[in-house]
């Protein structure tokens, strides 16, 4: 059987259902009226209310209140989850082991349950981020300027990596931070924080900077700035060049996001 649904069912069909379900290593899907209680890198309790209950075939142990995207309790995937009947109430607990952490559910009324066995092999693709920045960059560095010359990406420094280092045209080196929507003053300071980094640690690019007599110019790439962010940027010396992220998807045949 694809898949099940059951309508205001009993607490033994319940526990029929959803043991079924993890057998079968489906997804199932309870609308009730539930208690929730966690113990593990912190305790919370959430009292009887309405909630959308989703567990998947990975682990993955979800709660959802009507409102907000993110659930209000979850669990991550290669947790394990089990149920059994107390009091008169279902009662469904997601273990993980490391850290050790345990998600208990008591349902006391359930207005339906459904399990289903999903087929889905296809992986989500996606454009417009800061990778797909730096591959159109990588391909084509005059979008910084004439004679741009990419040497390094996700150079590591103590606070992170920097996204492309490389030298313009008179051997000067320049530190890239891209940013694939408008950015503000974090963004800034965060490609401070790696010139600082840069600066402060022994590596070959500034042995030769140093001995060339060469500057360290540091660009913010991004489609645009705000207000505060332009305003910190000739304080601190950083330079800006405004690119727009693609928006085509990897594939043969190209298809854009606005295409949907």
């Amino acid at each position: 059987m694809k898949y099940k649904i059951l309508e205001k069912p009993s607490c033994d069909e319940a526990y029929d259902l959803v043991h079924e379900a993890l057998r079968k290593k489906a997804t199932i899907l309870v609308f009730a009226c539930c208690k929730v209680n966690y113990e593990g890198r912190a305790i919370s309790e959430l009292n009887w209310g309405e909630r959308i209950i989703m567990i998947k075939p990975d682990g993955s142990f979800l709660i959802h209140q009507e409102k907000k995207v993110e659930p209000v309790n979850w669990q991550p995937p290669k947790s394990r989850t089990r149920t059994y009947i107390k009091n008169d109430n279902l009662f469904l607990e997601s273990h993980r082991r490391t850290p050790k952490e345990l998600l208990t559910v008591e349902i006391k009324k359930i207005q339906f349950i459904n399990f289903a066995n999903i087929e889905d092999f296809e992986e989500l693709e996606q454009a417009g981020y800061e990778k797909d920045m730096g591959d159109m960059i990588m391909d084509k560095p005059h979008l910084i300027e004439e004679g741009f010359t990419p040497t390094a990406r996700e150079y590591s420094v103590e606070h992170g990596f920097i996204d492309i280092l490389g030298k313009d045209s008179d051997n000067n080196l320049m530190i890239l931070e891209l940013k694939a929507r408008k950015a503000g003053v974090n963004a800034v300071k965060q490609l401070k924080r790696y010139i600082m980094d840069f600066e402060n640690t022994e590596n070959d690019y500034l042995k030769d900077c140093k001995a060339q007599k060469k500057k360290i110019r540091g660009l913010l790439v991004a489609p645009s700035l705000m207000d505060d962010a332009k305003e910190m940027i000739n304080e601190e010396g950083i330079e800006f060049v405004a690119i727009e992220p693609p928006r085509e998807l990897k594939r043969d045949k190209k298809v854009t996001l606005d295409a949907f």
